[in-house]
């Protein structure tokens, strides 16, 4: 199926059901034990940083082990399959000394996906999609590294737009059939990555859809740089994005009061991809599948998404489980939003019609 028919297929998916994200990827890979030696491959065997641990360069060193994953969540029913790419920019990838790399490694990250997806597409007769995914990078626009110096800052929105921009691009040349945003903690870092897809877009020559996914850091219900679901909105919705959600952090009993706050205000699909619960003492997942699909069963029930999925702890029996809770009930009707001037700051400020 060409691209132009896949998304049209995607719409029109979005529109008759409840669509299905893949689960963690991170949580995958780690169960996999690799060890140094996996992750340098003979291309790094003599690379002077560690190694272990740099997810994205498997993509590079052992694909094969990634697109094994992306089958194991096709298997399990997801609609779109996100790119093992989370970490992929050259800001993230400078921590291993690979920033060169961060095009390359998006590029075959898209790839690897695309060949799951097709051949999964071509064996089952249903249409899946690629998110090409841009993770926030391991730095923050917003907020001062140094508790000293308020003013402080370790980046520069040129640095990450620039960052973003090589990353995209690779997503695009890879085969991805939307672009994700994902896991934002800071609302700047964002607009960033959106003013590079835009640019990327421009560049490639095409367009694709753009779905933009925050993070409720804890039970505050605001993002690391402090906004609220709403003031988060207000801040990404010039992007005009196909869906908007959030991701991470929580799991779904504590993220669906956020969910509900953006599906309420939020005039595009709501999305939502939370955690198998909350971190235990060792930082593991301990929530079972049958009780995430619970949760997000009723989420869609009660219509309050158009997408859902899986975050760290999640694996395929949690995406299987996931997508038959929510396999009869209907999307989300997406609201008709009056058109007012609407501000972003921490909290949301609208002002109303005289």
């Amino acid at each position: 199926m060409s691209k132009p028919n896949r998304l049209d297929a995607l719409n029109r998916l979005a529109e008759q059901r409840v669509l299905v994200l893949d689960g963690a990827m991170g949580t995958m890979i780690q169960n996999l034990k690799l060890d140094e030696a996996d992750f340098r491959g003979d291309r790094f065997k003599d690379h002077a940083s560690e190694l272990k641990g740099d997810n994205d360069l498997l993509n590079l060193t052992k694909p094969e082990a990634v697109e094994a994953i992306h089958d194991q969540y096709l298997d399990a029913g997801a609609d779109i399959i996100l790119t093992n790419t989370f970490n992929a920019t050259s800001i993230s990838q400078q921590d291993y000394g690979l920033q060169d790399l961060a095009r390359e490694i998006n590029r075959a990250g898209a790839e690897i996906a695309r060949k799951a997806a097709d051949a999964h597409a071509e064996a089952s007769g249903r249409p899946v999609f690629v998110g090409g995914g841009l993770g926030p990078t391991s730095r923050t626009a917003s907020i001062s590294p140094d508790v000293n110096n308020p003013g402080a800052r370790n980046v520069t929105f040129d640095e990450l737009r620039a960052a973003y921009l090589d990353a995209t691009l690779g997503l695009i040349e890879g085969g991805s059939d939307l672009i994700m945003v994902e896991t934002i903690f800071d609302t700047l870092n964002a607009k960033a990555a959106l003013v590079a897809v835009r640019e990327a877009f421009d560049e490639a020559g095409t367009e694709l859809p753009i779905i933009v996914s925050g993070t409720i850091t804890d039970r505050s219900g605001r993002t690391l740089s402090g906004q609220t679901p709403e003031a988060f909105w207000n801040a990404v919705r010039h992007a005009r994005p196909f869906a908007v959600g959030f991701n991470c952090a929580l799991g779904a009993k504590e993220l669906r009061a956020h969910v509900a706050e953006l599906s309420r205000v939020a005039d595009v699909k709501v999305s939502a991809y939370p955690n198998a619960g909350l971190p235990n003492e060792f930082g593991g997942y301990d929530e079972t599948p049958d009780q995430t699909a619970g949760h997000l069963g009723k989420w869609a029930s009660d219509g309050l998404i158009n997408l859902v999925g899986g975050c760290c702890g999640t694996t395929p029996d949690h995406i299987r489980a996931i997508a038959e809770a929510v396999r009869t009930a209907a999307p989300r009707t997406v609201p008709v939003v009056s058109r007012r001037l609407r501000l972003s700051g921490l909290e949301p400020f609208e002002i109303q019609a005289a």
